[in-house]
């Protein structure tokens, strides 16, 4: 019996991709969108996580309870208040949100989204699953609040999953953050998906 062996390609047969924007000034440009999305995904997380007050951390009659029991590491659900009283009535989704209140794997996906998000943002690794994932969290916070209150179809969130999408197609890491480094790890040069 013959055995066939395929040749396994090695990490130098694999395609480093060129960068898609040369111009110096729109790399930067995308280089602080994205840091700015990252840092916007981390501060919420944060927020979140220790109720620092700046959305997260007022009690039912507004009073500021810093590190309180709004803080996830406190027991607070960092999803509840948006999901039970944030979401629009008159969105299709409604109930849909209103239902998910509550439940720990739901604050678990929101709040590790938070923090997968921003840090693949604001360093400039792992850019495709990062925008991947900012896209869909953006498309279903925008599904939360249908229709916006101020334009009949666009808002922060649709804007946000615009720029996603930018900066997945663009290689906005590579520019002041660590993407090209990144783009060189065997894992990466592996599985392009990672980049």
């Amino acid at each position: 019996m013959t055995t066939l062996h395929r040749p396994v390609p090695s990490v130098t047969d694999v395609h480093v991709e060129d960068e898609i924007v040369t111009s110096g000034p729109a790399r930067m440009a995308l280089a602080a969108l994205r840091i700015g999305f990252g840092l916007t995904f981390l501060w919420a997380f944060f927020d979140k996580l220790l109720a620092l007050g700046y959305h997260t951390g007022y009690n039912q009659e507004g009073v500021l309870d810093r590190f309180g029991d709004a803080a996830w590491i406190n027991g607070g659900s960092p999803t509840e208040g948006f999901l039970t009283f944030g979401v629009n009535p008159d969105s299709p989704f409604a109930s849909f949100y209103n239902n998910l209140a509550g439940y720990a794997i739901v604050d678990w996906l929101f709040m590790l989204g938070l923090l997968g998000i921003g840090l693949t943002l604001t360093l400039g690794v792992g850019m495709r699953i990062g925008a991947i994932s900012g896209f869909v969290m953006y498309l279903f916070m925008y599904g939360a609040v249908m229709v916006p209150e101020n334009n009949p179809v666009f808002d922060d969130h649709l804007i946000g999953a615009i720029a996603m999408t930018v900066l997945f197609f663009t290689l906005a890491g590579d520019t002041w953050g660590f993407g090209k480094a990144w783009a060189k790890t065997h894992l990466v040069r592996k599985y392009a998906a990672l980049r």
